[in-house]
């Protein structure tokens, strides 16, 4: 599956300065391009997301009436032996601000898959995605790398 891009997957809803506040305020962070619009708008144009909030305006909800069980990250399709993974790294970059009321969409990319690796936790894989996000106009706002840890536990003593 290295090279395998997936379609382009799209926020539920747009960017909400609810959210965004929320956030703010559950990590006591009073930057005012979170709070306050006069200003967020003048020196951005609008208000902004916080960049730890990039992967989760793409999380779909666990349910929604009429729809399929949401579909899991292209990480977790690769075929691989496993019965958990952990997050292993993450590095973004972000090339333009993710305002209130953009409307995000995400094209996923495995980029390497490790030989059979033995660590502390048990014997697995890591597998790396490049992920593309953009809002609704195309514009390429952030490229997130992510290595997750496909694996085994070891057996508990």
């Amino acid at each position: 599956m290295v090279g395998t891009r997936t379609a382009p997957r799209h926020a539920g809803t747009a960017v909400s300065g609810a959210r965004i506040q929320h956030f703010a305020a559950m990590v006591r962070d009073a930057n005012p391009s979170y709070w306050d619009p006069e200003f967020a708008t003048r020196q951005w144009g609008g208000l902004v997301a916080p960049p730890a909030m990039l992967m989760a305006w793409l999380i779909p909800p666990p349910w929604t009436p009429g729809e399929q069980n949401p579909t899991a990250a292209i990480a977790l399709r690769v075929p691989l032996p496993g019965t958990t993974f952990i997050n292993a790294s993450n590095d973004a970059e972000f090339l333009a601000p993710i305002r209130e009321g953009d409307r995000l969409s995400v094209v996923e990319e495995v980029v390497s898959v490790s030989p059979e690796k033995r660590t502390r936790l048990g014997t697995g894989h890591f597998v790396e995605t490049r992920d593309e996000y953009r809002r609704q106009d195309d514009t390429l706002v952030a490229v997130n790398r992510n290595t997750l840890f496909r694996f085994t536990p070891d057996a508990m003593p």
